[in-house]
């Protein structure tokens, strides 16, 4: 009798672990983000490091997550890398607007560059404004940065373009990551401390 209650536990953890990795998502606001992923090409897998909560004056915005080869929770380290990574942007509000997204991206990069840094950056902060459109409850956005192609915008499975430059990649981290950041609370959660 022991024995029987004994097995049924020990039974459904060998299961869990058992299952693919991708299906133990993690769940935020709703919003199922798998544990790991694939960026094509090169197959390159990665890991979700963390997952947060943009928010607005108290407005939801999106759920971002951020993949990397190896978890790391050291901001200024991942900022020095030069490796393939991913932030996934799942849309929580109802909408917002192109123009409401461009100018984030343009004070994100104000707030974490110098001036002679925004100055290198300008040209190609405009070519990757332009890649982006309205965005609604719902829909996703995948930045992801790879060496050999630079830094490209997929907007639910669309390949948008791409934006060459380790120093634009790294500045486009640091909207998250940077010494200001667009919300400190996710911050922290991309970078696994919530």
């Amino acid at each position: 009798m022991r024995i029987h209650l004994l097995i049924k536990p020990i039974c459904s953890a060998f299961l869990l672990c058992c299952l693919p990795t991708a299906l133990l998502a993690h769940e935020v606001a709703g919003i199922k983000i798998p544990a790991e992923i694939t960026l094509e090409p090169g197959a390159q897998h990665l890991n979700l490091n963390g997952a947060g909560i943009r928010s607005k004056f108290f407005i939801k915005v999106y759920v971002g997550a951020l993949y990397l080869p190896v978890k790391q929770s050291d901001a200024n380290k991942i900022l020095q890398g030069v490796m393939p990574w991913r932030v996934g942007m799942h849309m929580l509000h109802d909408e917002v607007s192109k123009e409401k997204l461009t100018a984030a991206w343009s004070d994100g990069f104000a707030n974490n560059n110098s001036a002679q840094e925004l100055a290198k950056l300008n040209d190609r902060l405009q070519q990757f404004n332009e890649l982006f459109v309205t965005m609604k409850r719902g829909d996703v956005t995948e930045i992801d940065y790879l060496p050999s192609v630079g830094t490209r915008v997929t907007i639910n499975g669309t390949l948008r373009g791409a934006i060459p430059g380790e120093d634009f990649q790294r500045a486009v981290l640091k909207v998250w990551l940077g010494d200001d950041p667009a919300d400190s609370s996710l911050k922290r959660g991309m970078l696994g401390e919530e």
